[in-house]
């Protein structure tokens, strides 16, 4: 079987599954999995494909066209400079995120410390810490704070891939645990768990196979700024500064919440979407 008809094959599958970018799924399936080179043309290419491969791909496929997400069927995904493992327990990093990265970068190089301190509160696999220290002139000094013991080992793999950046894991609760921290941070960052409890049911199929506890934010998703709000931004130096992620209609709430705990120059910034994405304060 040449690549062109596996191509036309799985592509159909994934379309007539609802798939959102089934051209797409089929050429990563490809690459990763059936041997096709890098960036290269399924549509016209007439190599032949082994037997052992075309069947990984098709069992990879059906999988895909069942919903499960193709970041956990590859097992690595593109962020920023960035490729990070990921899998069953650990939340897919994703372009909302890159944008709080960016934000954070820019601010901290505004600073011009010499590593700064930062958190990164419920690190997950780590993209948070890991992307602003890629962006970072300034060479940060990172402590990432994960709770979950499924989503560690990839947090700790990843922190691994990349020993150039001054990354740390912690395990710890951020709900409960911030006593344990005792030094002052230039930077609190964090993209928390945040979906209202009641709308975990009504998420895309794919988003049900990434772990509750790092989707489930509480009856009104906010119940990580409460803490973030409460118990992590007294650890900001003067002038250091949160940022967070925010949910849909969520950043007037939690720029409340960071005015309350006494942040100021609060803005908001839109993500590509014009969607208000991430909201950052600073201890004035």
């Amino acid at each position: 079987m040449t690549y062109r008809t596996l191509f036309s094959e799985i592509e159909e599958q994934l379309k007539k599954a609802g798939c959102e970018s089934p051209s797409f799924d089929a050429v990563c399936l490809l690459e990763d999995i059936g041997g096709l080179p890098p960036h290269g043309m399924p549509q016209c290419d007439t190599r032949e494909t082994d037997d052992v491969c075309a069947a990984a791909v098709r069992e990879a496929a059906a999988k895909r066209a069942a919903g499960y997400p193709l970041q956990y069927i590859v097992g690595e995904w593109a962020f920023l400079r960035l490729t990070l493992k990921v899998g069953e327990g650990v939340l897919i990093p994703r372009p909302d995120t890159e944008l709080l990265c960016e934000i954070a970068a820019a601010r901290l190089d505004a600073t011009e410390q010499k590593s700064p301190r930062v958190l990164d509160l419920c690190a997950g696999s780590g993209c948070v810490g890991l992307g602003v220290a890629s962006l970072c002139r300034t060479a940060p000094t990172v402590t990432a704070v994960e709770l979950s013991d499924a989503a560690l080992p990839y947090l700790k793999s990843n922190v691994a891939r990349y020993p150039h950046y001054a990354v740390e894991v912690v395990q710890a609760d951020v709900l409960r645990d911030a006593a344990q921290f005792r030094d002052e941070y230039a930077a609190v960052l964090s993209n928390p768990p945040y979906i209202p409890t009641a709308d975990l049911a009504g998420l895309m199929r794919e988003v049900q196979h990434e772990p509750t506890m790092a989707l489930d934010g509480a009856a009104d998703g906010l119940l990580f700024y409460r803490t973030i709000a409460r118990e992590w931004v007294p650890k900001l130096q003067t002038g250091g500064f949160c940022a967070v992620e925010v949910g849909i209609g969520q950043a007037a709430d939690v720029a409340a919440l960071f005015r309350e705990a006494g942040l100021r120059d609060l803005q908001i910034y839109n993500d590509l979407g014009g969607i208000p994405r991430v909201v950052v304060g600073v201890n004035c």
